[in-house]
């Protein structure tokens, strides 16, 4: 039985295995994120709070997307256990050193999952990847640009400095 569903899957079981660890880790870096927010909330920081929310959600998103694509291509899909994260920080340079951190992490895993991908033929997958590529340029801009920031402004202005990184976009896409 197992052969003849994965006859009518397009997804190789190497990449359906990858796809679900992505999806774990979007996970957890929504639960980071809101590790995150929640620390900002408890220190003052409503701006810094509000992007970690947003960005909690958004990394939900992404693993949902994963999620309804395996579903959708035939595959299996499972839901993800999350291990418990950390929820304090020594400052706010710590919080967004770990944003960093983690989107770094995932846009390695991206671009591991792409070279699986290649191996396999699976053009399909790959194709959806490159949505998340582009994702993972802003995602990085994002905390490096806000760890620069940190850097320039003093730290007697944390609550101008929170009102700022909040409004940090991505504007430079080289690809259009």
């Amino acid at each position: 039985m197992k052969d003849l569903v994965r006859l009518r899957s397009s997804v190789k079981e190497s990449v359906e295995l990858a796809l679900n660890q992505q999806i774990q880790m979007e996970m957890i870096s929504s639960s980071k994120y809101l590790a995150m927010a929640g620390w900002c909330d408890r220190n003052g920081l409503d701006h810094c709070a509000g992007f970690f929310y947003n960005q909690s959600e958004e990394e939900r998103k992404h693993a949902m997307k994963f999620f309804h694509y395996l579903c959708d291509q035939g595959g299996t899909a499972y839901s993800p256990e999350i291990p418990a994260v950390s929820q304090e920080f020594d400052s706010l340079r710590s919080v967004f050193e770990g944003a960093l951190d983690q989107e770094i992490t995932v846009t390695d895993s991206i671009n591991r999952i792409i070279g699986i991908c290649r191996r396999e033929g699976d053009y399909a997958t790959e194709e959806l990847l490159k949505w998340y590529v582009k994702e993972q340029m802003e995602e990085e801009y994002i905390a490096r640009r806000c760890l620069e920031l940190i850097d320039q402004i003093p730290a007697d202005q944390i609550y101008y400095l929170d009102k700022k990184l909040a409004s940090v976009t991505y504007d430079g896409n080289p690809f259009e």
